[in-house]
């Protein structure tokens, strides 16, 4: 004779399952990982926007909200970045940072002043490095023809690159209005890894400049180039409060060459945490399968 379930029972069975959908749910908007095996298919992920893609075929590993289109604040300074070295200007042509180059759209604080002098060559350094807003602001200001010339050039570039989800409106990523998707950054991190000085530079630990005679000392705004942990090729942060923390890197990790977006991440470290979660799983998969 069959046993009748005592109530208690039945609502502990039914809370069960709830939490098993729940849970079900909850990985699945986590973060979408392909060709993995079936126990090992999800990473969690905090950053809204994930992609994570092999540099060499294009085979999309994770996958989460690719192709929202979301403010990238300095990511920005990549597209900035080879749209100068395009043009060929001179490198070594020292810059009066002026009032124009103060940022006007957050107040951001910067430690170089008005009237001090640099070289576009260490302003480029400094706006991928330490992503410094008026070194960036300073570089479209003098591009040939201004910052409206070099931001119709950056928009003209993302059209080459077939990045259909992304508009520039400046050069420094300061304002909401330079929008792009994960899967169009994987396209911009790998034409900006062809250029080698972006390379070096968006890598750099530190680097000390000169102003009004006094050596000023920057350090990466990615504290992951630090670390012996990561073998980095390209890198580049961003915020403002519109896109959440931001980072783009090309990395060496599982034997691969492989170029992460993660955009939106509102923890102050959620977006080094994700690229230690997804390091940590691709190295798990990697080793047991």
């Amino acid at each position: 004779m069959q046993r009748r379930l005592h109530p208690l029972e039945g609502i502990v069975a039914l809370f069960a399952l709830f939490l098993v959908l729940a849970l079900t749910v909850g990985f699945a908007q986590a973060g979408e990982v392909g060709a993995a095996p079936r126990a090992q298919k999800v990473v969690l992920l905090r950053s809204s926007a994930v992609l994570v893609q092999d540099a060499d075929t294009g085979e999309v590993v994770i996958n989460k909200n690719s192709e929202a289109v979301v403010p990238i604040a300095s990511i920005t300074k990549l597209m900035t970045a080879m749209v100068l070295l395009d043009s060929g200007v001179d490198l070594s042509m020292r810059v009066v940072l002026a009032r124009e180059d103060v940022d006007r759209y957050k107040g951001s604080r910067s430690r170089l002043r008005t009237g001090s002098v640099l070289t576009r060559d260490e302003l480029l350094l400094l706006a991928l490095m330490a992503s410094e807003n008026r070194a960036g602001a300073a570089l479209g200001r003098t591009y040939p023809g201004g910052t409206q010339a070099l931001v119709e050039a950056m928009n003209e570039k993302a059209a080459e690159l077939e990045m259909t989800d992304s508009h520039f409106v400046d050069a420094t990523g300061l304002s909401k209005g330079n929008v792009s998707s994960a899967r169009d950054l994987a396209k911009l991190v790998r034409a900006a890894h062809g250029y080698p000085l972006i390379r070096e530079y968006s890598t750099r630990d530190r680097a000390t400049v000169t102003a009004f005679g006094r050596p000023l000392s920057f350090r990466n705004t990615n504290g992951l180039v630090r670390s012996s942990h990561w073998e980095i090729g390209l890198s580049k942060t961003g915020y403002i409060s519109e896109a959440g923390r931001c980072l783009v890197m090309r990395v060496r990790l599982a034997s691969k060459d492989l170029i992460v977006v993660l955009l939106d991440s509102w923890g102050k470290h959620s977006r080094v945490g994700d690229a230690n979660r997804i390091k940590k799983w691709l190295e798990s998969h990697a080793a047991s399968s």
